[in-house]
């Protein structure tokens, strides 16, 4: 008898436990991709010098990225900043997951050394950058649908 109580409380605790690790969500919405966002403020004068650069240096990385598969797609956003203190550039980077982020560093390393050079040259690309613009944040979102 104490056998058959133990199998039917075993059974019972293993159904509700299938039961709560099947159960959706009651969230209103589903997730989607990860992007990472950068709030840009260009210096007077300099937006459009700063887009060249980009032109050059972030979509080049950024298409490698796409044909290795950690990018999905990618968006640079202009406007007029709504203060003096406001962003007039967003770029969006769309990753698949949040586990695409994992060594993200390894994966984007080799492909700064073959568009903008080694070392020396990616600091002193960086030092221009820092001429013609101030980065004024960087978030990581998730892109949601809503239910």
């Amino acid at each position: 008898m104490k056998k058959y109580l133990i199998l039917m409380a075993s059974a019972a605790l293993f159904t509700a436990w299938a039961g709560l690790c099947s159960a959706q969500s009651d969230a209103p919405y589903t997730e989607d991709t990860v992007w990472t966002i950068t709030m840009i403020r260009t210096k007077p004068g300099m937006t459009d010098d700063y887009l060249k650069g980009l032109a050059k240096s972030l979509k080049a990385s950024l298409e490698e990225g796409k044909k290795q598969g950690f990018i999905v797609s990618y968006k640079v956003l202009l406007g007029e900043a709504s203060t003096p203190s406001d962003y007039n550039i967003m770029t969006m980077v769309e990753h698949k997951n949040m586990a695409a982020l994992d060594g993200l560093r390894a994966k984007t390393d080799p492909i700064a050394q073959k568009t903008i050079g080694g070392e020396d040259q990616q600091r002193e690309a960086a030092m221009k950058r820092a001429e013609l613009r101030e980065i004024l944040g960087s978030k990581l979102m998730r892109e949601i649908t809503l239910k």
